[in-house]
Parts: C-alpha cells; structure tokens; sequence
C-alpha cells in the first residue's frame, strides 16, 4: 500500500468516526423532565407537543406536582398545571417549543425558567376543536421571582 492510500484512508476513518460521535458532541434533542398529575388530560397534550418537536421528554406522572414545583424554584404566582425542567431552566405549564429553543439558543443568566400561567384555548395540548386560539403571553422569571414578557404567541404562532 502507498503511503498516499494509506493517508487517504486514515483520513477517511477519522470522518467516520467523527461524523459518529457529533450527535453526542451536539448534545441530541434536548432533554425535558415533565412532571404532571394523572388525571390530567392537557398536561399529556403539552408532553407530546414536545416530543413532536423533537424534544427527548422524560414523562413524569406524580401524585404532587408542587414538591417539584418548590424544587425548581417557581415563583406561585406563576404557576398552572404542569411542571418541567429543561437544562438549568424551570418550565411552567404549557410553554411552546418555539420559546424553549430560544431560551436554550440564548442561554440567559438571569432567567431561572418560563411560564404560561393561566391555560390560554391553543396553547400545547389545550387545543379545541373549533375555538379561536388565544393570544397570549410566555413570561420568563428570574431567580428573585421577578418576571417580564418573553415571547407572545396565538396558538402556537409566535406573534
């Protein structure tokens, strides 16, 4: 064998590998832990909505929300129905996956999770067949439990 198809190869080989290892050197899908009550049917709506878009969800049914609510440090005046944690940042009830990929693509300091407080009609996993979606808003709160607009949605419709 030439030294020329000897390199040609090891060249080649070391692609291979590396082209093998990117998933895992980009991380994959990012990971949320969802934890929500069983009897609730809008919290499974948002789950799949995440995983949808492509989001590795960690499902979580719990009997209490609130110990992990307390947990990731969710301000109550922020809170809805289900919980989550994405990264080092807290979720709160229905946030779309459009306002996760931005948090996750900035990476804010100061912002310790988002919210959507209230179960606006259209948000994920509280469509209605026939109903207007709702404009609202997610919120991102910081660690002193202050919060201001993230991102405005109708829908899943960044607007």
């Amino acid at each position: 064998m030439t030294m020329l198809a000897w390199s040609t190869r090891r060249n080649f080989t070391i692609g291979l590998l590396g082209l093998a290892a990117l998933p895992a050197a980009c991380g994959g899908p990012p990971k949320v832990e969802a934890w929500r009550d069983r009897t609730c049917g809008c919290c499974g709506g948002w789950v799949e909505h995440l995983w949808a878009e492509g989001f590795k969800v960690e499902d979580k049914v719990v009997d209490a929300v609130g110990p992990h609510r307390r947990a990731l440090g969710t301000p109550p005046d922020l809170i809805s129905c289900h919980a989550g944690k994405v990264g080092r940042y807290a979720l709160e009830g229905h946030v779309p996956a459009a306002a996760i990929r931005r948090l996750l693509r900035g990476e804010p300091a100061e912002v310790a999770g988002l919210s959507v407080p209230a179960m606006p009609v259209g948000v994920p996993g509280m469509e209605m067949s026939g109903a207007e979606p709702s404009a609202y808003e997610v919120v991102a709160f910081g660690h002193d439990g202050t919060w201001s607009p993230w991102m405005r949605f109708r829908g899943l419709e960044a607007v």
